[in-house]
């Protein structure tokens, strides 16, 4: 989980920093002392969370949020009490007051980390973009070029998509993958087996051949394969 430390005081940056550092899910992607730089790098470099302070110069952090057009998920870090009411208005995980002990801090991360595992578990785990393909493999999305697939192999509720240089394991069903899939470039041949047909080196009654690896063919799709062929 990438997380964003924005605090106009270095020394509470510097003990921030350090807490992250010790939480192994948590990555620091950068700190700021001016919300305005960061503003500008947060538009480009997309992240999960964010440690925000308050009261700052120049943006306080409830106007930062607001010029935000995505909220990540945020944790408000300040010396005032008085803004808690508020932070709640703008969906915060939690708020800390300084100074912050880091068993105190960790039950906010420990809170962020459970929403971020819900959100990321409702992304969409297949979108096809022209010619290529975004494929969610745990918490991350992997983008593959169509013709880059030699098979997709499944396994019940779990396919591995195969290519030259990788294989990318994936919590969807073939049925789905089969919907999704061009039937101009891909076929499916068995229960369990996908192919791209561009990458098929040699076709047998009840097998073929792909990278060096045979593949079955099973009896119910052997029609509708070589039917394909001679369509070709």
């Amino acid at each position: 989980m990438k997380c964003l430390i924005i605090d106009d005081e270095p020394t509470a940056i510097e003990i921030l920093r350090d807490y992250v550092e010790k939480v192994p899910f948590l990555e620091c992607a950068g700190t700021f002392r001016d919300p305005l730089k960061a503003l500008n790098f947060i538009q480009k470099n997309p992240v999960d969370l964010i440690l925000l302070d308050i009261n700052m110069p120049d943006l306080t952090g409830i106007q930062f949020l607001k010029s935000l057009e995505s909220q990540p998920l945020v944790i408000f870090t300040t010396a005032y009490s008085k803004y808690a009411l508020e932070s709640y208005d703008y969906d915060a995980v939690d708020y800390l007051l300084k100074p912050i002990e880091f068993d105190r801090f960790l039950k906010a991360i420990n809170k962020a980390f459970k929403q971020y595992q819900i959100k990321t578990s409702r992304m969409t785990p297949f979108i096809q973009e022209g010619d290529f393909i975004l494929i969610k493999s745990g918490t991350e999305y992997y983008k593959i070029k169509l013709n880059d697939i030699l098979y997709i192999r499944g396994t019940g509720n779990y396919v591995t998509f195969v290519t030259k240089k990788k294989e990318i394991l994936s919590l969807l069903t073939m049925k789905a993958v089969s919907e999704m899939l061009s039937s101009k470039m891909f076929f499916r041949i068995h229960k369990s087996y996908i192919v791209n047909f561009s990458h098929v080196d040699l076709i047998e009654s009840d097998q073929l051949k792909i990278n060096e690896e045979y593949l079955p063919i099973g009896d119910y799709y052997r029609e509708t394969i070589f039917n394909a062929i001679k369509q070709k």
